[in-house]
């Protein structure tokens, strides 16, 4: 590997079992199916667009749907991740590096933020929920309730539970609130594909709001921080980050349609039904494992890393954009050419998804000045919809926080969205038909 400037970019051609990973299962059934074992070209590359400093002709580059308009609610919030707002118009951001949550107000009513207050303290914390006046924050191992005071600020955290699982290499845990009033607990995967030691890890798990009744709701799900319910119907949607190193072009990242009970195939199953290579199934062929797990209802461009969704439930966008789900992709670090960078649309009608289309793209550039040739004007995290119909989008690398309006005919006119890179005849991203 070769390492040039601030450019780390290399191609990988690597033997099949230098990417086994330690815990590994394996099976006869699944070394007879695994004709992958006879050796697996996988090319790859490491390569992180340099961080593009904000401007006025960048945010210009920004690409959106016809009449809508982006602005910065605030600057300087150093490390902005997950986000939610309060009845009152109130945004809550957590920031994990500093394990705080910090409260932005804007009180003139002109779009920004002009009042901030850190109001809870816990390290790494990263998961929030709000309904109502009740708070719900989530650090690795720990949940908490505590409640919003008349000042916006929050009361004493009580703790919920204090066992959840190592986080290991993905510990960005979130919780998300259902319309049958429990718990929805995203539990990442400690590594990139291996067999895991804790039940409770790559899953989604359920629980009462007092921690009572807690059970896997869902597994096999590698890192499903981006996850909510559809309004209409009540049922579970959420993208899940695809195994690394497997190639530029593998795996996708995955949408998918999340009921009790089901598993989702990783680490052994991967897209539609395909065998992993660097990992075989304990006690079962892949075929089996396969036909046991539930194959995603949508692929986006791999190695994107969704994060927060939302489900758009305000009236200020136009009709066809109620019920949809909006999900921020932060970007890659190991394609080429990088993927990601960019805020989705899936498009739901009665209930259903029917496409998945660009929303919000033009973050990733390419940059003469940058020794990779590409650079980003952030890499988004949080998205959350405002009580005015407004969506908020941060970038926990530029610390921006931005603000999404639709503005009709005074929109100021925008690049057409078009996915990030995303153009590969082989990548056949979207919807998959039943």
């Amino acid at each position: 590997m070769r390492l040039t400037a601030l450019l780390l970019a290399s191609t990988l051609t690597l033997p099949q079992m230098a990417l086994a990973q330690a815990g590994a299962g394996s099976s006869e059934p699944a070394a007879e199916e695994d004709r992958g074992r006879q050796g697996v070209e996988i090319t790859g590359h490491v390569l992180k667009p340099v961080p593009l400093d904000w401007s006025e002709e960048r945010m210009a580059r920004l690409a959106l749907p016809e009449g809508f308009a982006i602005s910065v609610f605030a600057r300087d919030v150093e490390n902005p991740r997950m986000m939610r707002v309060a009845e009152d118009g109130t945004v809550y951001v957590t920031r994990r590096q500093l394990g705080d949550v910090m409260m932005l107000r804007d009180t003139d009513g002109d779009g920004m933020a002009d009042e901030t207050e850190v109001v809870a303290q816990k390290e790494q914390l990263h998961g929030i929920e709000i309904d109502g006046d009740d708070v719900w924050l989530m650090t690795v191992n720990d949940l908490f309730h505590t409640t919003l005071q008349e000042d916006g600020t929050f009361g004493t955290l009580e703790s919920i539970i204090d066992d959840f699982p190592e986080g290991g290499q993905h510990p960005n845990r979130m919780v998300v609130k259902g319309p049958d009033d429990k718990l929805y607990v995203s539990v990442g995967s400690t590594c990139n594909a291996c067999g895991e030691t804790n039940v409770e890890n790559a899953t989604i798990v359920s629980m009462n709001p007092d921690g009572t009744a807690r059970a896997i709701h869902a597994s096999g799900l590698r890192n499903t921080i981006g996850y909510g319910f559809e309004p209409e119907t009540g049922q579970l949607y959420g993208f899940d980050h695809g195994i690394d190193w497997l190639g530029d072009n593998e795996q996708h990242e995955e949408f998918n349609r999340i009921t009790e009970g089901d598993r989702y195939g990783w680490p052994y199953i991967y897209a539609m039904s395909r065998f992993n290579p660097q990992d075989t199934p304990p006690n079962s062929s892949f075929s089996d494992y396969a036909a046991a797990s539930e194959e995603p209802i949508g692929l986006h461009t791999p190695h994107a890393a969704p994060m927060q969704m939302a489900f758009y439930t305000g009236d200020a966008f136009p009709e066809e954009y109620h019920g949809d789900a909006f999900v921020a992709f932060r970007g890659s670090w190991n394609r080429q050419p990088p993927s990601g960078y960019e805020v989705m649309r899936v498009d739901f009608e009665d209930g259903e998804p029917v496409a998945m289309e660009p929303f919000l793209t033009g973050f990733l550039m390419e940059d003469e000045a940058s020794p990779t040739g590409w650079g980003n004007m952030g890499r988004l995290c949080g998205l959350a919809q405002g009580p005015d119909g407004s969506l908020y989008l941060s970038d926990d690398t530029g610390g921006v926080i931005y603000r999404i309006t639709y503005e009709g005919e005074d929109a100021t006119a925008r690049p057409t969205p078009e996915f990030t890179n995303a153009d590969t005849d082989e990548l056949n991203i979207g919807l998959v038909e039943g």
